[in-house]
């Protein structure tokens, strides 16, 4: 009764001071950590609550791209990011995004497995060697979305209110702990390349290798680490083994989820967890009645979502090469019969579009089944990162940007499609374009866009504008402001 008692206190304590953090788990009292199941369970369980945060991932980073924000056959959702309406008022992900309460269960983990014996000492390494790299990829997240951030690495050990009210620490102080951790994960898993359970749907080294190429390019380019963050960037991306790309046939759809590209990708199963990606398709009562870009009937095709992102203008026509296998990123909806290749921007007729990459399977009943596995990382991101740190370089990235369009165009590609290293502004451009069409719908975009520097983030997002540079970090409540004397609005808010 007095643990329950310190439990439920602490609970009414944290929701008044909003750090979303919770006191030492049930599982840490009631002795939990003594057995190597029971740190195989606690692992389970964080990766379990880590994919609940995949649609804010991609929410952050995407949304308030160029890349949605065009029609829907629903009411749209996500406006005012895609708008970057953003103030003091308007808050976006408040209290943290609740990303606090998952760094609890990953600090209570890195606090406490290392002390639990296993038979094979590899496993325990393997699987601490995990939780340091999504610990840094959420922190990574932090950082990219606020800016300062406060950093917490202990689970909560007691209830005193003043404890839990923490400041927020500098960019370049949460960068150091990004990378600590990063360094931490890399030293556990050692020269341990494999995959949990032979399975891309847990972390692993490669992830991390991917995950310090990304941080290490932010590092450089955002916050003025310079040439030796993109040294070490490239010495990463250059370390990812085992991947490698797959023809598009071969890597979207529920039957592919086992691919040699997918790095890292969040585990979606039917009886267990849907994904967010419905929300990009439509209802057949809608669908029915359409027809496709090229005139085809979309009757009778199976679908059973939502219509409630649709891809700009702008977009459409970037891929709007029909010798270009990512043009199937969507299928475009018209309500007449009539063939609009190539799509022109603003027809009536247009109504909006499906997006393909996550469609799932239509199943033996009749009814299609989302539960698409979505990657975190995937090969393709590594080798555009790599061309990216040699162009920061001022090396040659064309390599890299040709072998992307190579598996793109396939047999029609050659001389028109060919990459021919440029100024470092021209690869610059040319690499964000590529990323453009890779990675719709993958929350990359407006990560890209920032981390590319410069003036591309305002060059490229119509609803931005460089007067308006501080929108670039998120603001905070006026609640957890209220609440927490320690904490800061941020900057220009």
């Amino acid at each position: 009764m007095k643990k329950l008692i310190i439990l439920l206190l602490g609970i009414v304590m944290l929701n008044a001071c909003e750090l979303d953090m919770q006191p030492e788990s049930e599982l840490t009292f009631n002795g939990f950590w003594e057995s190597e199941e029971a740190v195989k369970a606690a692992h389970t369980g964080i990766m379990a609550s880590y994919r609940n945060y995949a649609y804010t991932f991609f929410q952050m980073g995407e949304l308030r791209s160029d890349i949605w924000g065009g029609n829907t056959i629903e009411s749209p959702n996500g406006i005012d990011l895609i708008e970057n309406n953003i103030s003091a008022s308007i808050v976006h992900f408040s209290n943290w995004a609740n990303l606090y309460g998952l760094l609890h269960y990953v600090n209570d983990f890195i606090k406490n497995a290392p002390d639990v014996p296993f038979k094979n000492e590899a496993e325990l390494n393997h699987l601490i060697g995990q939780v340091y790299g999504i610990r840094a990829q959420i922190y990574y997240t932090m950082v990219r979305a606020w800016g300062d951030v406060p950093i917490t690495t202990e689970p909560l050990l007691d209830v005193d209110l003043q404890k839990l009210k923490k400041p927020r620490a500098p960019k370049s102080e949460v960068m150091q702990q990004i990378k600590s951790d990063i360094a931490k994960s890399l030293e556990y898993f050692g020269s341990d390349n494999s995959l949990w359970l032979g399975r891309n749907v847990f972390w692993s080294k490669a992830a991390t290798l991917a995950l310090k190429g990304d941080v290490y390019l932010w590092s450089g380019k955002v916050l003025g680490g310079g040439n030796a963050d993109f040294t070490e960037a490239k010495t990463a991306l250059e370390a990812v083994t085992g991947f490698e790309l797959v023809s598009y046939d071969k890597l979207w759809g529920q039957g592919n989820e086992g691919n040699k590209e997918f790095i890292f990708a969040f585990d979606y199963q039917q009886d267990q967890a849907g994904g967010f990606y419905y929300l990009f398709t439509g209802r057949a009562v809608d669908i029915w009645t359409m027809f496709n870009d090229e005139g085809t009937s979309m009757s009778g095709f199976v679908i059973n979502g939502a219509s409630r992102y649709g891809p700009s203008d702008k977009v459409l026509l970037l891929i709007d090469d029909l010798n270009d296998a990512r043009r199937n990123t969507f299928i475009r909806l018209y309500s007449d019969g009539a063939v609009h290749i190539p799509y022109v921007a603003s027809e009536a007729s247009y109504k909006g579009s499906v997006l393909n990459k996550f469609l799932g399977i239509v199943d033996a009943d009749g009814s299609r089944k989302d539960y698409n596995n979505v990657p975190l990382y995937r090969y393709a991101d590594v080798v555009l990162m790599l061309a990216e740190a040699k162009n920061n370089l001022s090396e040659d990235p064309s390599d890299e940007i040709n072998a992307v369009r190579q598996r793109a165009y396939g047999e029609n590609y050659g001389a028109p499609y060919i990459y021919t290293n440029g100024s470092q502004t021209a690869n610059a451009q040319a690499i964000l374009d590529e990323r453009l069409k890779e990675f719709i719908g993958e929350g990359k975009r407006w990560w890209d866009l920032v981390r590319a520097g410069g003036t591309f983030v305002f060059d490229e997002v119509a609803s931005l504008d460089a007067s308006e540079a501080y929108k670039i970090y998120y603001s905070i409540s006026q609640s957890m402001l209220a609440n927490d004397s320690e904490l800061e609005q941020t900057e220009g808010y």
